[in-house]
């Protein structure tokens, strides 16, 4: 952390550690600051800290000090958030986040036992300590949106700011690459899939019978949960395949799905609880394995592709949306677009190693010889080739190039000043006392000590 850091900084830290302070009680404590009607104790700052520690997080300044700042911020924009009529939190926008954090630290810690015994209480009572948590959070999140609604970056401005940027500190854009793709997933033998399913029933009608699905899980399941006795914690059905979707939300509490196929292979599903939208279950999932013939025609099949596109009896883009088998590039001439930024160039350290390795000795619009990967949705071994369609060498940012990069910059810095001015103003308006000892602090924001 910086003493100059922007205030989304805190929202970030916050939203990841505030758990644990609300997880250790607050028995006899010393009040360290009242900003006007709330107060923020030494249990709060310790607890923080302590996460920060824990992780590896360090600080050029006083940490404790920033801690503190970053809480009395938080105070500021929730209570200017509960005078605001048109900011609203529902009851399910907490339980979603709540359940999101009991997710995060399941995945973390195991299982769900294993948070309960790291915090040293049910799971209800970690949820009913983290409520009023997780609301302030909501609340200081849509305050802050809202303070900043209506913060556009307009092109003279974008234009202007970067004329005045010292050239000295002007970012690198490292090399950059814009391919597509084409994909193709070897078949699955019928005898195989029957093996799979005929396995999977067995399992079903032992554990009808008795028998313990956690530790067909553990023993079978070929998925990462398989440790967790297949607990998948809690879930929405958008987030799933939407087979296993379907199928785990019909089922009562206990209950044991049939054999259900999704992109990922087949499962079975059992029903642990449902809260809300969401629901909790653990699963079995079995991969059907391709033998070698049916590897060895996909890749004759799409190495005859290969050739027909290079002898142009076929454009790579309609190879692409009549045979690739990825649903996500085919419609686009196989052109690959990163789901997270929606921008279809890569730097090559985001990349897959094997996709990098060919894209690196290609030529603009040359395309790869096949070869095998591993799909990143399904982990199936797939067979793909890839075309370079562009790439941008390792560059100072610059207007024609990276407009949008740079209009995000100045878009943030923006915003980062009417946050600035909209906490200075709260701060001359509010009642703000702060304990002695930290009142040689050298927060950001100068009028916290009046």
């Amino acid at each position: 952390m910086q003493n100059n850091k922007p205030f989304v900084a805190f929202l970030l830290l916050f939203n990841i550690f505030s758990f644990s302070a609300f997880s250790q009680g607050k028995n006899i404590d010393q009040i360290i600051t009242i900003v006007g009607d709330n107060i923020i104790l030494k249990s709060d700052i310790e607890a923080v800290n302590l996460q920060n520690q824990a992780q590896g997080i360090t600080s050029e300044g006083d940490m404790k000090c920033e801690i503190l700042e970053d809480l009395m911020v938080e105070k500021l924009l929730v209570a200017e958030a509960q005078l605001d009529t048109t900011i609203v939190v529902t009851p399910n926008q907490i339980n979603q986040q709540l359940n999101m954090r009991i997710d995060y630290f399941t995945q973390h810690l195991g299982s769900q036992q294993a948070v309960e015994e790291y915090f040293k209480k049910p799971i209800a009572s970690i949820k009913s300590d983290l409520r009023e948590v997780i609301e302030n959070e909501i609340l200081s999140n849509q305050m802050r949106n809202k303070i900043i609604e209506n913060i556009k970056a307009t092109p003279s401005e974008v234009r202007y700011f970067y004329r005045n940027f010292p050239e000295n500190e002007k970012p690198v854009i490292p090399t950059q690459f814009e391919y597509a793709q084409i994909t193709l997933q070897p078949g699955i033998d019928e005898k195989e899939e029957n093996r799979i399913k005929d396995e999977l029933r067995n399992i079903k009608k032992r554990v009808e019978d008795g028998e313990n699905f956690t530790m067909f899980a553990v023993l079978y399941s070929e998925g990462p949960s398989a440790s967790k006795g297949g607990d998948l914690g809690y879930f929405g059905r958008a987030q799933m395949d939407p087979a296993f979707s379907q199928a785990a939300f019909n089922l009562r509490a206990g209950q044991v799905s049939n054999v259900v196929k999704s992109e990922f292979g087949y499962h079975l599903i059992q029903m642990i609880d449902r809260e809300g939208d969401k629901v909790q279950c653990r699963h079995i999932i079995m991969k059907p394995q391709v033998d070698a013939e049916t590897k060895e025609n996909a890749l004759h099949a799409i190495d005859s592709l290969v050739n027909d596109i290079r002898a142009e009896k076929i454009s790579f883009a309609q190879a692409a949306s009549r045979f690739s088998d990825d649903k996500d590039t085919r419609n686009s001439g196989g052109l690959v677009v990163d789901p997270q930024t929606m921008s279809s160039k890569f730097e090559i350290d985001n990349l897959p190693p094997n996709v990098s390795k060919k894209l690196a000795v290609l030529n603009i619009n040359e395309i790869s010889d096949p070869f095998f990967s591993i799909n990143a949705k399904n982990q199936r071994e797939e067979i793909k080739t890839v075309k370079l369609i562009d790439k941008i060498e390792q560059h100072k940012a610059n207007l024609s190039e990276d407009y949008p990069m740079i209009s995000d910059m100045f878009l943030q810095k923006k915003q980062n000043e009417i946050i600035q001015e909209w906490i200075a103003e709260r701060q001359a308006k509010t009642y703000i006392r702060i304990d002695p000892t930290y009142q040689n602090c050298n927060f950001s924001f100068k009028n916290w000590i009046k």
